[in-house]
């Protein structure tokens, strides 16, 4: 599926389903909270912090998903087009960082 299908799909089931978008400060918000439980899952996977019963059955594919999703509804809400952006981004990193990373003793 492309990006551009993702967002179709998504603006989509917020018609069908979801009745409405929720306000861009709302899904601003649901973003931070999704982020949150994406980084407990992370911390408690591969950090030093140790899982709790109730975490157990979290997926890490899935708490990524919903990041994914928020994201997704605030691109369609505030008319961003994905695909586009994702490539402009793309090419000012590579204009920017092409030889910044290979340049950092840092990371030799």
């Amino acid at each position: 599926m492309t990006i551009k299908e993702t967002q179709e799909l998504v603006d989509a089931w917020i018609k069908k389903h979801g009745v409405r978008y929720f306000s861009e400060l709302t899904n601003m918000t649901i973003l931070t909270e999704e982020v949150g439980e994406l980084a407990r899952t992370m911390v408690r996977r591969y950090g030093e912090q140790s899982s709790k019963e109730s975490d157990m059955d979290r997926e890490l594919a899935d708490e990524i998903a919903d990041v994914m999703w928020v994201l997704i509804c605030i691109a369609n809400q505030t008319g961003v087009d994905l695909t586009e952006a994702i490539t402009n981004n793309l090419a000012k990193k590579n204009k920017r960082d092409a030889e910044r990373h290979k340049n950092n003793p840092k990371l030799k």
